[in-house]
């Protein structure tokens, strides 16, 4: 047995081996298509309808430096500056080779990086890749961000997510960006949780607050609420230009399809019209709230479509797990090492087709011995 079979092994053991799953039949608590996008006719229509604009290729051809871009590529990129009320927008592959590729491009010997404690994996890995100095504060804390603000000196670089993927709660973004301007700090706020969702057309809660012209850059991710694939970071227009220079998993990756640009252009032409989806969603954020707090002290505090019920242990979390599943609920159990020892959970995503007899059952279930 050599070394990596030992690690599957000891993964093994722990609770820890990850698999491969097919999609399972039951009720949806788990999955990230939170307006039901994914399953999407309409959607399907007008993405097939914008394809007949984008090129006729089957592929890229090359890197977006080699012979990957297009007038098309450029269009449906301005497209997008403009609904998110941006000078420029740059398309990635994916949400995480876009914090890849433009964390780890800023990431420089003389830049610091100040984090919060609970950013995505993809934005810890940006941060690795590159040269910078990293400070992290305390989850949300204000208090602690300041201190840690005022510890650093040269070009800072703030990192947050505008909805935390593990925890479900908000970022003070109102807050942190005031503190930002203020130490000349630039704040990188990722939305890949709240774009669809938030704003009157599903900017994102950035927009929703009015707060895009304090921003320095954002990430939309769309393989979320949007229903498709990919992602594009939105800011300044050096900042296009910087990426376009310095962000290697752009520079050396194979461009999105034509259709993969056709399928976001798509997405946000018909974003402004899932209105009645995103109201639904929020009745069931509500409903599931009225029922949370009924059951017992252990949930998170969230006010969003994330909702996480802390099980302490691996072998505990799965066996819940389980449960559910055997009940016809699927939600997953978040386990060691993706959260911290003692925070093992099952997260439940809340979706603008789960119905309240879904949610009856859900916790019928999980007070039944």
């Amino acid at each position: 047995m050599n070394i990596y079979q030992k690690a599957l092994e000891e993964r093994k053991k722990q609770h820890l081996l990850r698999s491969l799953p097919l999609m399972p039949e039951g009720i949806d608590f788990y999955s990230n298509d939170y307006l039901g996008l994914a399953r999407s006719q309409n959607l399907s229509l007008a993405i097939e309808e914008e394809c007949r604009n984008a090129p006729k290729l089957n592929g890229a051809t090359g890197s977006r430096l080699l012979s990957g871009n297009s007038k098309y590529a450029e269009k449906v990129e301005q497209e997008i500056a403009e609904f998110h009320k941006s000078e420029s927008a740059l398309v990635y592959a994916s949400g995480y080779m876009a914090n890849l590729g433009l964390i780890s491009s800023l990431a420089t010997k003389e830049t610091t990086l100040i984090c919060d404690e609970l950013i995505h994996a993809s934005l810890i890995d940006g941060a690795r890749f590159g040269s910078a100095k990293k400070v992290r504060f305390k989850h949300n804390d204000l208090d602690d961000f300041a201190k840690k603000l005022k510890t650093v000196k040269g070009q800072v670089i703030v990192l947050v997510e505008s909805v935390y993927s593990m925890d479900g709660d908000i970022c003070p973004i109102r807050e942190i960006a005031t503190l930002c301007n203020e130490n000349d700090a630039l704040l990188i706020v990722d939305e890949a949780h709240a774009i669809g969702i938030y704003g009157e057309s599903g900017e994102g809660l950035v927009q929703s607050l009015g707060l895009e012209s304090q921003i320095f850059a954002r990430i939309m991710t769309y393989g979320k609420a949007p229903g498709i694939h990919g992602a594009a970071v939105v800011g300044p227009k050096w900042l296009k230009e910087y990426q376009t220079n310095f962000s290697r998993s752009l520079i050396f990756s194979t461009a999105p399809t034509p259709h993969q640009f056709a399928s976001i252009s798509g997405m946000y032409s018909y974003l402004s019209k899932v209105n009645g989806e995103r109201k639904q969603l929020f009745e069931v954020v509500n409903y599931f709230i009225s029922k949370r707090e009924k059951h017992s002290t252990s949930w998170l505090p969230s006010e969003t479509h994330i909702q996480s019920l802390i099980i302490p242990g691996n072998a505990a979390v799965i066996e819940v797990a389980d449960k559910l599943k055997d009940a016809g609920i699927n939600a997953l159990p978040i386990r060691k090492p993706s959260v911290p020892e003692g925070k093992e959970r099952i997260r439940f995503c809340l979706h603008a087709y789960n119905t309240k007899r879904e949610i009856d059952l859900l916790f019928k279930t999980l007070t039944s011995p």
